[in-house]
């Protein structure tokens, strides 16, 4: 399927797909995030596909959302904005949910929604010179699609940082936040993020879903999150994934995983 902001190419079990929109900074307008959610439909249903990578046109990853896509949301009556803002969020709800791996290659500005973006990814990668904010305190706006997911990834005392001071934050402090997987030079973040995807592709694909499933959904459920780790791995049981790595294991060889 051929999308107007987005770039879709499947290869070798890795779907590449990119934000495609460098002449606006990939900033996020609503065909955006429509087109999102179609693609993350698309790839959930691909059986073949069993990581993805997540990339964005020219020398910025994204610049966040539209001022236009803002400003309609903000003018419009409380009980449209609210629909309208959960409808976003919600879009991002199922990306980061994907049952494949995602791992997101981060160049250039890192903006509002463009860091929220990343922070739906399982893995992020950022080249030395990356820089992220989160600048909507300065115009008078909560951070609206996804203030949990950072609180999650690098915890309340760094999330008021970026998010009560909305001031740019290097790589390297962005590593140290956790915002990172690692910080790289610039000419090898490729390299890199090819690197990971290779590593995940040498796991049974099943079982890395499951983990990520456990993971996503166990952190609302506190003592339920344990019960969920014993359903899922109860479906595993019966794959052919399952069976070959523990065949591979008493025959020490390596496993030659399926996606079954």
């Amino acid at each position: 399927m051929i999308y107007q902001h987005w770039l879709l190419v499947i290869d070798d079990h890795i779907a590449n797909l990119t934000l495609n929109r460098p002449d606006k900074k990939n900033r996020f307008d609503s065909t955006t995030f429509l087109e999102l959610d179609e693609i993350t439909k698309e790839l959930a249903s691909n059986d073949d596909v069993w990581v993805v990578i997540l990339r964005a046109s020219g020398k910025d990853f994204s610049a966040g959302v539209d001022v236009q896509l803002i400003r309609d949301l903000i003018g419009s009556e409380k009980a449209d904005f609210k629909k309208n803002l959960q409808s976003s969020q919600e879009i991002l709800d199922r990306f980061e949910a994907l049952n494949k791996p995602v791992i997101a290659a981060l160049q250039g500005h890192v903006i509002g929604g463009g860091l929220i973006l990343a922070l739906c990814c399982d893995f992020r990668i950022a080249s030395e010179h990356t820089v992220v904010c989160l600048p909507e305190v300065k115009r008078s706006i909560g951070v609206i699609m996804g203030t949990q997911r950072i609180t999650r990834t690098i915890g309340i005392a760094n999330t008021k940082e970026l998010v009560m001071l909305g001031n740019s934050v290097s790589a390297e402090k962005g590593l140290q936040m956790g915002l990172f997987k690692e910080v790289v030079p610039d000419i090898s973040l490729e390299e890199h993020v090819i690197g990971l995807a290779r590593q995940l592709l040498q796991l049974p694909p099943l079982a890395v879903r499951l983990c990520k499933k456990i993971i996503i959904e166990g952190q609302f459920e506190d003592r339920a999150g344990q019960d969920l780790e014993i359903r899922a791995q109860a479906e595993l049981l019966d794959s052919e994934d399952f069976k070959e790595a523990i065949a591979s294991f008493y025959e020490k060889r390596q496993p030659i995983y399926q996606g079954k």
